[in-house]
């Protein structure tokens, strides 16, 4: 489905003149992603025992867990092509019978509806975000190094050029191309490790890989084939680690985070929705596949390789939460707190039980809901405040303004008076990333926190703790400043062009009749999606059952 759209998308768009039908694309993007959503529920028991199904001589290889995480992709890609696929805005106006009968009343509101915004001219986004899907689920079913290397590759390719699309900012091409540059040497290494495991072991394919390096754990001393063996024993956990230092360099964990902060506040905000989820869910899924299947390869005899995921796991968890302390960009600070939550995935995949992996992939699944939430927030609150002036001068000299419009945390300041919903619905979600009960984050915190304790990891969870709670003080600063602070901010209606007849401009209580500020809102596309994962966030108390046994079923379904 997805190889034969991003054909027919590629035709259409070298025939098209027309570069404001973008739009349409990213509508025709979402039935696509509909219909893919569709297929893989359809083909979810396909699977005989659970095994999976074997394709293309063995590179791919799809379970239940991998359509699930597809489906995952699917619905979240479906949110973000909103942002897209219609205007943000929409004008409300109750005429009354006279005006609609006997006045030519004709209101053209295009710089307020922003049909003229970048994000509605470049026809490529719904293709490029069609390739990076691509190589998602490619990635997540790889069951072979080779096809491993390609999809991630299919996926970063995409990653780089949608940072740089938007061709009038400086910014958004300044930090695509650090994106590029370092994703290209995180490649080398996944590259390093792939070729240095195949001249040890022979093959490629990730299920003969488990079975050589699980067998010389097996083999006794005394056997003839233990010399050959323990050769490829010793040398493959650090081979493993190449890999996964490439896979962690793309993911942002620590100590590989550094281009991250950059990168995220310098592209677009609708760019860095995308960026900031999607990669890291087909990373992690691979991830979860090489640590359950080779996590009895030992580096001695006390510490088993996935050992160096704990060690990130502590980095993440402290350089997320002390640098984020210190942040005045609002996205820099979403960088950090995704460093930070990325710890405690690490740390919930390392311990490898049936608890863990439970507490993994609902972490997984409740964060990338999360983040999406409060990206959409982010647009919602710069589509509100597009109506306002602000008297800080700070604001007005803010690099690519029209494509990120919230940049600084003090743009939040007293928002809660402007608009209260929005307000309270950001508040939630921080709350949420928090891990304040009873809202769906504290769930997933305890979680992975009980399943360490169980297994014996005692200090991290420790870590775990302590880094959560100071970690709520960077997000309850943004709290503080938008219910606590008074704004600066003043309505102006010199923004609006209007061209109405010249009967309206003489008479003046007619055109201040239009009442704009109330009669302009954001649009369902944007409102109805944030009501539906704010509404996830806060109800979660009242479904837990379902969510938590559906992890506890897929991570049986692995072991």
């Amino acid at each position: 489905m997805l190889l034969t759209s991003i054909f027919f998308l590629l035709l259409s768009n070298s025939l098209s003149l027309r570069r404001d039908i973008s739009i349409y694309y990213s509508r025709i993007g979402i039935i696509i992603l509909f219909y893919c959503i569709f297929f893989c529920y359809n083909n979810l028991f396909i699977s005989y025992l659970n095994l999976g199904v074997g394709l293309y001589g063995g590179l791919f290889c799809v379970t239940s867990i991998d359509l699930i995480f597809d489906m995952l992709i699917f619905i979240l890609t479906m949110f973000i092509l909103n942002l897209t696929g219609f205007y943000p805005r929409k004008y409300l106006k109750y005429l009354s019978l006279n005006m609609l009968l006997f006045t030519k009343l004709n209101l053209f509101v295009s710089n307020i509806i922003n049909k003229k915004g970048e994000q509605f001219t470049i026809i490529e986004y719904t293709l490029i975000l069609l390739f990076i899907v691509m190589g998602s689920i490619l990635l997540i079913s790889s069951s072979d190094l080779v096809s491993v290397y390609l999809s991630i590759e299919l996926q970063s390719y995409g990653l780089y050029i949608l940072c740089t699309l938007y061709r009038n900012s400086e910014s958004s091409t300044s930090s695509g191309l650090t994106y590029f540059l370092l994703g290209g040497l995180s490649s080398c290494f996944i590259l390093l490790g792939i070729g240095l495991i195949y001249a040890n072991s022979g093959t490629t394919y990730l299920d003969s890989f488990y079975i050589i390096t699980n067998l010389s754990n097996i083999i006794k001393d005394n056997d003839l084939n233990y010399i050959i063996y323990k050769n490829i024993a010793i040398d493959i956990p650090y081979y493993l680690l190449l890999i996964t230092i490439g896979f962690l360099f793309k993911m942002s964990a620590a100590p590989f985070h550094f281009w991250s902060p950059d990168v995220y506040d310098g592209i677009p905000t609708i760019v860095t929705t995308f960026v900031a989820i999607m990669p890291k869910i087909s990373i992690l899924v691979i991830l979860l596949h090489l640590v359950h299947f080779s996590n009895n390869i030992y580096i001695s005899n006390e510490y088993s390789w996935t050992s160096s995921l704990l060690i990130s796991s502590i980095l993440s968890l402290i350089i997320g939460t002390v640098l984020g302390l210190s942040q005045s960009r609002i996205k820099r600070l979403f960088a950090y707190s995704t460093i930070s939550h990325v710890g405690f995935l690490l740390l919930a995949l390392s311990i490898n039980s049936v608890e863990s992996i439970q507490s993994f992939i609902f972490y997984l699944i409740q964060y990338s809901i999360s983040n999406l939430n409060v990206f959409f927030i982010l647009l919602g609150i710069g589509y509100t405040l597009y109506f306002y002036i602000n008297n800080n001068i700070d604001h007005n000299n803010l690099l690519d303004k029209n494509n990120s419009p919230i940049q600084l945390i003090s743009q939040l300041k007293g928002y809660f008076y402007i608009n209260p919903t929005l307000a309270l619905s950001l508040t939630i979600s921080l709350l949420s990333f928090a891990g304040i009960p009873p809202l769906v984050g504290f769930f997933a915190k305890l979680l992975v926190l009980t399943a360490a304790l169980q297994e014996g990891f005692i200090f991290l969870a420790l870590i775990g703790i302590l880094t959560s709670v100071i970690s709520a003080v960077y997000y309850l600063n943004v709290i503080k400043i938008m219910f606590f602070d008074t704004h600066s901010y003043i309505f102006s209606s010199k923004l609006f062009n209007i061209q109405t007849p010249v009967e309206i401009f003489k008479n003046k209580n007619i055109l201040d009749s239009f009442n704009f500020k109330s009669n302009f809102s954001l649009s369902n596309s944007l409102s109805v999606i944030i009501s539906i994962l704010t509404l996830f966030l806060l109800l979660f108390l009242f479904m837990p059952g379902e969510w938590l046994n559906f992890c506890y079923l897929l991570s049986l379904n692995i072991f």
